[in-house]
């Protein structure tokens, strides 16, 4: 398969997922640059969390692409954006480039066949999210959540549940739904039992 060319954006924390949202404030003049070129080119930017630190910090393997669905330029040069997520990516080699923002040849990845949760799954997931919610102080319209569909649910939760990088990593390549359903319960019950935790960390 051709590998297709992608400038990235490394951000921990962040995670996107396929016809999934992701609202972003672009404030550092290199993904500043970023942005300008894929609003010149084909909008698309590939979000993917950092495994190490520092200036030019180690990658994890997979991220995702997104599209720029939304775009807001402000006066002093920063953006805000709305990414639409389009693929999930595996690196394949990062490329010696003379741009400010790094970019990498990647391999899209197939989706996965669409699945739904079972209903005792969908139960414990909606119960363990009250007591996450509950015991983090997190106001939130129940009513609106009964009314999402699975994916909506499992990755809307994946992408805003405080976990650590690791743990955020491990949800995104989790296989299907179920399997990242069944990650967040553990993680959820994991910050229960260790609740003086700012954030769930997956060890």
């Amino acid at each position: 398969m051709t590998g297709v060319r992608l400038s990235i954006f490394p951000l921990a924390g962040a995670l996107l997922f396929p016809e999934m949202h992701l609202p972003l404030h672009i404030f550092e003049p290199r993904y500043r640059a970023l942005v300008s070129d894929a609003m010149a080119r084909d909008r698309r930017i590939g979000m993917i969390q950092p495994s190490g630190e520092g200036e030019t910090p180690t990658l994890y393997a997979v991220g995702c692409v997104g599209k720029i669905a939304e775009v807001e330029a402000l006066d002093d040069g920063r953006y805000n954006l709305v990414l639409e997520g389009l693929s999930l990516f595996r690196i394949r080699r990062e490329l010696t480039v003379s741009t400010a923002f790094r970019q990498v040849e990647a391999e899209l990845i197939a989706a996965p066949e669409p699945d739904d949760l079972s209903i005792g799954r969908r139960a414990s997931l909606e119960v363990e999210s009250k007591r996450f919610a509950e015991a983090a102080g997190y106001q939130v319209d129940w009513d609106a959540v009964a009314r999402l569909d699975d994916a909506s649910l499992v990755n809307g939760i994946a992408q805003i549940a405080p976990f650590d990088v690791a743990a955020k990593q491990a949800l995104l390549e989790a296989e299907g739904i179920e399997q990242r359903a069944e990650l967040i319960i553990q993680l959820m019950q994991f910050f229960g039992r260790y609740g003086g935790e700012d954030r769930a960390t997956l060890q």
